[in-house]
């Protein structure tokens, strides 16, 4: 039992359990947003955005072209609605990284530029 529990409280598992609870509940509200975002479209073209009955020379490709449509609307809004809004934020309020540099590039520096002195 020992060895169960250690298991568990190892590494980040909570962490990654907390992300992937979020990450489902974020899945619903983006599910429902974009099925908002298709209506709207659908009610200002006037049309239906399902494409199952879709059949060129016969072949039935209709449900695959109304997933490719969903699937680009779906990453239109994340894209547009999450990724650029976290950019942007993480660019305003994190401060940027310092660059470091490892001592032994430093040491190789100082030791370059003592031989360059050196020569002139």
């Amino acid at each position: 039992m020992k060895g169960f529990k250690d298991f568990l409280m190892r590494g980040n598992l909570v962490e990654i359990a907390v992300g992937l609870i979020m990450a489902t509940s974020f899945g619903a509200v983006v599910a429902s947003f974009t099925s908002l975002l298709l209506a709207a479209i659908a009610k200002v073209i006037g049309a239906n955005p399902n494409f199952d009955d879709f059949k060129p020379a016969g072949l039935p490709v209709g449900a695959f072209v109304t997933a490719v449509v969903a699937f680009l609307i779906l990453a239109f809004v994340v894209y547009f609605f999450v990724v650029k809004p976290y950019t942007a934020m993480r660019e305003r309020f994190v401060a940027a990284e310092e660059e470091t540099t490892d001592e032994s590039v430093e040491l190789l520096r100082e030791i370059r530029d003592s031989l360059r002195a050196g020569r002139a």
